[in-house]
């Protein structure tokens, strides 16, 4: 079985060979079986998880063991667990086995990390196609120069300036899409948002957000300006609203709407996108009534108590986000939705089965929708841990 691996406060990580590793589901403690584990897939990265103490499991003694101290050190040295953030295409089947401490972990995608025979393995699985948002794709020598071509190119954009920031910082594909021109290519449009969600990557409390939200409202001319560019000039062009460094973009759905008109008066090339949680079905509708091509909704729960709990609406509930899916159907544009899944919770058989009858309840169901699942913050930059044996 492998062995549990764990982190000096340098970012070094160890294996410790008397410990097999361990993992959680939910806040249940257990030892992955060959099945649940695959190779550490290209891309993904090693994230020390701060004041968070690993947990083994003892083979011999048969009981999980808590290491909170470095064994290979004479003096005292604290030790981190260590998570894996996995890239597109892949959803974590198990969290790492930790104690947490007082602090408060920022919000990645942690997925439970062994070595096996000096190779790392994870509890994930693949379960989509992604061959345009494989990492090797990203990051490239030449970003910082499109990115400074593209800034010249539209002097004074806000959008732009964000983007650069989201493509640079953040390491957002759908950010660098935009200098890259190609695919999907983001236009954060909302600051605020109607919802609370508990895994929000830009609005936590305690500094633990990943990335910072946007802080303006952008103009309608801002956004045509990107999103023409884009379509006009990019391979397979598509514009998506809803990015991880703003809020609900439907709430900006006026501007939005103007924008669309600019955008089509241009060119009637590409798909235009909005990733929401719906939760405003007049804005759906007027977004809709102005061109809007496609929609992808961020679901957490088919109950509305769990609903509540994870998104915490503000001024909406789960009947609203019913009628904006019905609205989209109507409206005959394809519909996706973006499951966010939690390992012992998500994948118990009693989470499961309401999610087909909700979907077959909705009239979207009966429309062109797709369902993906994503890890919540998965695609968000690791600590800057790097291996070191």
């Amino acid at each position: 079985m492998p062995k549990m691996i764990f982190a000096r406060p340098d970012g070094q990580w160890f294996d410790l060979p008397g410990l097999e590793m361990a993992a959680m589901s939910g806040n249940h403690l257990q030892v992955p079986v060959k099945p649940d584990l695959i190779p550490l897939p290209e891309g993904a990265t090693l994230t020390l998880m701060p004041d968070a103490a690993p947990i083994g499991f003892d083979p011999e003694a048969g009981e999980f063991l808590l290491v909170d101290e470095n064994p290979y050190k004479k003096k005292s040295e604290p030790v981190y667990a260590v998570g894996a953030l996995l890239p597109q295409g892949f959803t974590r089947l198990m969290t790492p086995a930790v104690q947490c401490g007082e602090r408060r972990l920022p919000i990645l995608g942690y997925t439970a990390v062994g070595v096996e025979k000096g190779r790392l393995v994870v509890a994930a699985a693949a379960t989509d196609e992604h061959k345009r948002w494989h990492p090797k794709h990203f990051n490239t020598d030449d970003l910082p120069e499109l990115v400074r071509q593209r800034q010249e190119e539209f002097p004074g954009n806000r959008v732009i300036r964000q983007l650069s920031r989201c493509a640079l910082e953040y390491g957002c594909f759908t950010a660098q899409n935009i200098f890259y021109r190609r695919w999907e290519g983001g236009l954060p449009a909302s600051p605020s948002c109607n919802a609370a969600c508990l895994a929000c990557i830009s609005e936590q409390p305690d500094q633990c957000s990943p990335q910072q939200r946007i802080d303006f409202c952008p103009q309608a001319e801002e956004i045509a300006q990107v999103a023409i560019a884009h379509l006009k000039q990019a391979e397979d062009p598509m514009v998506s609203f809803g990015q991880g460094c703003e809020g609900e973009p439907s709430l900006a759905y006026q501007v939005i709407c103007r924008a669309m008109e600019l955008i089509r008066q241009e060119t009637d090339r590409g798909v235009i996108n909005i990733n929401s949680n719906a939760g405003s079905t007049k804005a759906i509708q007027a977004l809709l009534d102005h061109g809007l091509n496609s929609m992808r909704v961020s679901l957490f729960s088919p109950f509305d108590e769990e609903y509540a709990a994870y998104h915490r609406p503000q001024g909406y509930g789960l009947p609203d986000v019913r009628n904006s899916l019905a609205a989209a159907q109507k409206a005959g544009i394809p519909v996706a939705f973006n499951l966010l899944a939690y390992p012992g919770f998500t994948d118990q058989e009693n989470g499961q089965k309401p999610w087909w009858s909700w979907f077959g309840n909705t009239a979207c169901a009966r429309s062109r929708c797709g369902i993906s699942t994503v890890t919540p913050a998965s695609w968000s930059p690791s600590t800057g841990m790097r291996p070191g044996r």
